[in-house]
């Protein structure tokens, strides 16, 4: 049976390290974030920490809290027809949730990754993407995303990941919890 599990976790978390095991084990990924950053590259805009999270809002605003999850339903059924996992990088607010809930029933299932605030500033701070920035815009992002209710997605997720330890013990555990859901 075909299942879909989506990933959250505050920025700088680990969603994307957990992206990657699966990925190079074959699952297709698909990303929320890629579809916010393809956003921000169409309107030609400059990539700067605060336009992303800036566009998000925006198209949230203008076409509802889901419109992510509404537009990535579909490019995920059509993996689905070829694959028995596949993996939703990103997954930041209730109401995204409630869409692929709908969408998938029991066959979709939500993984958090938990890491602390400390660790993942600096993390953020050593990968240095461009909707990274400074203490503040680290700040303002997580009060936004949890204005999403990422904070509630990460309570109530099925599974919980802690990442406090160094990325191979982190690929460790992504690779047991992999392991324990494809001989489930």
């Amino acid at each position: 049976m075909a299942q879909v599990y989506a990933v959250c976790g505050m920025p700088g978390s680990g969603k994307g390290e957990f992206a990657a095991v699966l990925s190079n084990k074959g699952i297709p990924v698909v990303s929320m974030g890629d579809m916010v950053r393809a956003e921000v590259r169409s309107r030609e805009l400059p990539e700067n920490p605060s336009i992303f999270g800036e566009v998000a809002a925006e198209l949230r605003a203008e076409f509802g809290e889901d419109v992510l999850a509404v537009r990535l339903g579909d490019r995920v059924d059509e993996l689905l027809q070829n694959h028995s996992i596949v993996l939703i990088e990103g997954l930041r607010g209730t109401a995204e949730r409630t869409v692929f809930s709908s969408r998938w029933n029991d066959e979709f299932q939500t993984v958090a990754i938990d890491t602390s605030e400390e660790l993942r500033f600096v993390r953020i701070q050593q990968r240095g993407r461009s909707e990274d920035g400074d203490r503040a815009a680290f700040e303002v992002r997580n009060q936004r995303e949890v204005g999403w209710g990422l904070d509630v997605l990460i309570a109530e997720a099925d599974t919980v990941i802690s990442n406090e330890l160094d990325l191979d013990a982190f690929v460790a555990a992504c690779e047991a919890w992999l392991h324990s859901v494809k001989t489930a």
